[in-house]
């Protein structure tokens, strides 16, 4: 069963998710209404399924969603899924320390999650990052003891390769994996992806805009502010950006050509690439939220995918996704 099926005695999930994170932490300043305007607009476009992660803002984001849905009417918010991301360890000034993924600290985040969101279970729980120092086996294992109790709905993993999956999906059914995926990251093409088509296992793929960059509003000149993710991140650094700025102009005339946006674009592609896979949209305003919505009525034929492998090729982003310290930590990577 995957991820587009996780409602088959319920609400379904849509063609497109919504990316909570950037409503609390990494990028810029936000605006807590506008947040909570656009999680509303979302779900009434038909939006259904809503991620976040538990150490988003120390807890803030789990809060920021458990408030929308509280002020969402009824039946939208019976149809919302919501995806929880959990291990991560921080320290009071926002460090990062490690994960964790012993059974006893599942149950701990679990706990504190569903308080924080004010649900009586969670629909997709996953852990970040893996432990390295918890076989992934021991992790699963106590979410599927969550499933039996009520308390999560379905078992997902984010960023792990190809093997975890299987070690993972040999403990219990796994619905879906979270990982980044765009025109600029598609590492999950050669191993990854054909292993969950193999194992009936969706994707949510996050990054389809790349965190901006190929978003079409990411300018040359544009400063950013030290805490934002962005301003440690390869992809935005120096010739890396200008050289992934070539991409996105050379998108952009594709884009053009078609009477849409290169964000529209991007996430089409994304939306092009199977229907096991959701994409996650970023939008922290209503404004944005109306523009990647409008991918949903993109439709790229094979001289515009052609276009648009010739604009933006694989493996064609200068820099990594992560900085280095971070890269160590992705078992999707090795």
């Amino acid at each position: 069963m995957d991820i587009r099926h996780l409602g088959a005695t319920g609400p379904q999930v849509s063609a497109l998710g919504l990316g909570c994170m950037g409503m609390s932490a990494l990028y810029d300043d936000v605006d807590r209404s506008e947040s909570v305007a656009t999680i509303h607009a979302a779900l009434e476009a038909g939006v259904t399924l809503l991620d976040t992660g538990d150490f988003y803002a120390m807890g803030h984001n789990e809060m920021l969603i458990g408030e929308a849905l509280r002020a969402a009417p009824a039946a939208r918010r019976e149809q919302a899924l919501v995806s929880v991301k959990f291990g991560a360890l921080r320290d009071p000034d926002g460090d990062w320390s490690g994960f964790d993924g012993r059974p006893a600290a599942v149950r701990n985040f679990a706990a504190y999650s569903l308080q924080r969101l004010g649900v009586d279970h969670i629909d997709v729980y996953r852990i970040a990052r893996v432990d390295p120092d918890v076989p992934i086996e021991e992790t699963v294992g106590a979410i599927a003891e969550l499933v039996e109790k009520g308390h999560v709905r379905h078992i997902g993993l984010s960023e792990v390769g190809a093997d975890t999956i299987r070690r993972a999906a040999a403990t219990a059914p796994i619905a879906d994996l979270q990982i980044e995926y765009s025109l600029i990251s598609r590492g999950i093409e050669d191993r990854i992806l054909p292993t969950t088509r193999e194992l009936g296992i969706g994707i949510t793929a996050y990054g389809v805009l790349s965190r901006g960059l190929i978003s079409g509003h990411f300018t040359r000149d544009r400063r950013l502010a030290a805490d934002d993710f962005r301003a440690h991140s390869p992809r935005f650094q120096g010739d890396n950006l200008q050289h992934n700025l070539d991409l996105v102009d050379a998108l952009r005339k594709v884009a053009d050509g078609k009477g849409v946006t290169v964000a529209q674009t991007a996430i089409a592609w994304v939306l092009s690439r199977g229907e096991d896979i959701v994409p996650l949209i970023g939008a922290r305003t209503r404004e944005r939220l109306t523009e990647a919505l409008g991918a949903l009525d993109v439709t790229l034929d094979e001289a515009d995918l052609a276009a648009i492998e010739e604009a933006v090729p694989a493996h064609a982003a200068a820099g990594e996704r992560y900085p280095r310290a971070q890269m160590a930590h992705l078992d999707s990577e090795h």
